[in-house]
């Protein structure tokens, strides 16, 4: 009796496995969660650097003796050439939670759905998927696509970038970027999906959304004294 229900059980989650399967193959990323995730994750990687005390000496040694300049790395191109490097490749590390609604379908760390597979390959239930096991984790093609769009609106994009590092980082780069410069205002519904735990809803108290990235914004702000915020974070993710 018990194995019989085991069956059903095994062939009630391949079936809803079949159905999130198509699903993705129809689902790729949008330019609203592109931007958003691009942003997220340049956020993140520039709050790690944004209160270091380095500082860099640039420009020639010239025969007058003029000393070379000095500035603070935090504030410096450098930083942000440094963090946008491999912030496309980032996108890598992300998973489908087809479980989730809207932009809140892709997180890091393994989704509800993989982790029952996973739970009962550990307990001798065999699960086919049509690929080895070690290729279950490999990106999936809506995060490799999303990379790519990631890779493409970044190099569009860059001079909105550096515009917003040198200039504007008093506002949120998803809101200077995304809402003022790549998405129009019939596109931009992503940007108000937050995460709240096991249920994504849209909007909410960004308080309770609070990481690394979202206390300590790119340059080294507190939440505090930043608005308009409207994003998960990378660690939350």
């Amino acid at each position: 009796m018990q194995t019989d229900a085991m069956n059903v059980f095994v062939l009630a989650l391949f079936c809803f496995c079949g159905f999130v399967a198509a699903d993705e193959d129809e689902r790729l990323p949008n330019k609203c969660e592109v931007c958003k995730f691009l942003t997220v994750e340049l956020q993140d990687a520039l709050a790690k650097t944004g209160r270091s005390k380095e500082v860099l000496e640039v420009g020639e040694v010239l025969d007058t003796g003029k000393r070379r300049r000095k500035i603070k790395y935090n504030t410096s191109e450098t930083r942000l050439t440094e963090a946008l490097d491999d912030i496309c490749e980032r996108i890598l590390q992300y998973s489908v939670h087809a479980e989730r609604p809207g932009s809140l379908r892709y997180a890091k760390g393994t989704s509800q759905t993989m982790a029952t597979l996973k739970n009962l390959v550990h307990k001798g239930v065999k699960v086919d998927l049509g690929l080895p096991y070690e290729l279950w984790d490999e990106p999936s093609v809506e995060v490799s696509d999303m990379k790519k769009q990631c890779e493409t609106m970044l190099e569009k994009y860059e001079e909105v970038v550096e515009d917003w590092y040198f200039h504007h980082q008093d506002q949120r780069l998803e809101n200077f970027l995304c809402e003022s410069h790549v998405l129009q205002i019939s596109d931009r519904e992503c940007l108000n999906e937050m995460w709240k735990g096991d249920v994504g809803r849209k909007g909410g108290d960004e308080d309770k959304a609070s990481n690394s990235a979202e206390e300590d914004g790119a340059d080294g702000s507190t939440e505090e004294e930043r608005e308009g915020k409207k994003t998960h974070d990378a660690s939350e993710l």
